[in-house]
């Protein structure tokens, strides 16, 4: 498609988008009676308005039935958690049995870490992403801390070449290959928050395996933002946010997914009663006896009020589906990329330097923008005037047009209040 930088061209898309009644499903924040532009679903997407008559539900619930609410609600509490599975399994590519929700993801990745971290004498590296999530790195440091390791022996990060802004995934193949029978764990990223780069998930644990090493990802910028087909990918567990590109609400909880090659294995795991099969769940018997699948891996009951806004926006995915969500994702973010570049030819003096991979396969609905010759002010005047975007030193934007509730009109008027904050701080 030809793009144009105009108005009327952003309103003719605009028309034309299956999507684009479900922007009025959202809630946005209000700059002068407007809504404004925001770009930041890859930290905190919006509210979805029906999230609060879900979680409404289950404070009725609790003020009505009190405690017969586990069994009498509407929506029983105690099983609350199984709606999940069949429409997040379409969404991750699994099997209904192997994705549960459960915790944070911080949490959820520890706990996964006691089945799939096992480290011996000679078997005990573990294999990153340079620059991943901080989250994640703490967490690294942690296990291997927790095993007797040092961090700087044991993690191996792959890195990017002098001058690159992305990591190859030849080198990353090749790294597994050399640290081969060393290699316990291979956990990457599926997008990295920085650059938004998508990696090849199936080619790196296919080559994790080949040397005898376990695969998991961090899905918290994949998750309801690219195509997954984890359970054929052979994935051995993945964990990820649900309040990004899954709407769920600040902090809310995650989802988990364990490949079902290891649902009836003896791997290691921290026991709760949650866990326990259901028809002994409250039978109370001393032995744990855990159920067949990820909802084994559970802990503690579920904290139904943070599940309802989540349940909420996983039924609006499972109406619209991943593939309507990125044929559209896929022709904005090129629309968001092609105005960047006519912005940057307007001023003089000015480069964006767009650090996210130009190749579609590479990338999803997250642009990283580097602003060289401009400041953090640039940043400030965009918040100040209805584009909600954030910052990443050392001199970075993040702009995440999120399908289901961006515009491409936010796209043309972004263009605009952007070549004007330029303009008007170069007089400053």
């Amino acid at each position: 498609m030809i793009f144009q930088n105009t108005l009327e061209f952003a309103k003719e898309l605009d028309q034309k988008d299956e999507l684009k009644n479900y922007r009025n499903e959202f809630i946005f924040p209000q700059l002068n009676g407007e809504n404004v532009i925001y770009f930041t679903g890859n930290s905190l997407g919006l509210q979805p308005k029906s999230a609060k008559n879900y979680v409404d539900e289950v404070m009725n619930d609790w003020a009505n039935l009190a405690v017969e609410g586990h069994f009498f609600a509407d929506k029983p509490w105690w099983d609350y958690h199984e709606r999940f599975a069949e429409p997040l399994s379409k969404l991750v590519g699994a099997k209904p049995s192997e994705v549960t929700v459960m915790n944070t993801l911080t949490v959820n990745l520890h706990l996964l870490m006691v089945s799939f971290y096992k480290p011996t004498t000679k078997r005990y590296k573990i294999i990153c992403e340079e620059k991943a999530f901080p989250s994640d790195q703490y967490m690294f440091q942690s296990q291997v801390n927790f095993h007797g390791y040092k961090p700087e022996d044991a993690i191996v990060e792959i890195k990017r070449r002098e001058g690159e802004n992305n990591i190859r995934l030849e080198d990353i193949i090749s790294k597994i290959n050399e640290v081969g029978d060393e290699l316990a764990l291979v956990l990457f990223g599926g997008v990295n928050y920085y650059t938004g780069q998508v990696f090849d998930m199936k080619s790196i644990t296919d080559a994790g395996h080949k040397v005898g090493a376990i695969v998991g990802f961090d899905l918290a910028h994949a998750a309801g933002n690219i195509k997954l087909d984890l359970h054929n990918w052979n994935v051995d567990f993945a964990a990820w946010c649900s309040y990004k590109y899954m709407n769920s609400g600040p902090g809310n909880a995650s989802g988990c997914f364990i490949h079902e090659k290891h649902h009836s294995s003896d791997l290691p795991r921290f026991a709760g009663w949650w866990a326990q099969k259901k028809e002994k769940r409250f039978l109370m018997e001393p032995n744990f006896d855990p159920t067949v699948g990820a909802d084994g891996w559970q802990v503690s009951n579920l904290p139904v009020l943070t599940l309802a806004p989540y349940l909420a926006s996983v039924e609006m995915f499972a109406e619209v589906g991943m593939d309507k969500l990125i044929a559209k994702r896929n022709q904005i973010t090129a629309y968001l990329e092609f105005i960047l570049h006519e912005i940057d030819k307007e001023i003089d003096g000015t480069e964006f330097e767009i650090i996210t991979p130009s190749n579609q396969d590479e990338r999803a609905c997250q642009l990283s923008v580097f602003l060289h010759g401009q400041g953090k002010d640039l940043f400030h005047y965009l918040m100040k005037n209805g584009v909600i975007t954030d910052w990443r030193e050392p001199n970075v934007i993040r702009l995440a047009p999120a399908p289901f509730y961006c515009s491409y009109e936010d796209m043309y008027k972004f263009g605009q209040i952007l070549k004007t904050g330029i303009l008007s701080l170069s007089k400053s």
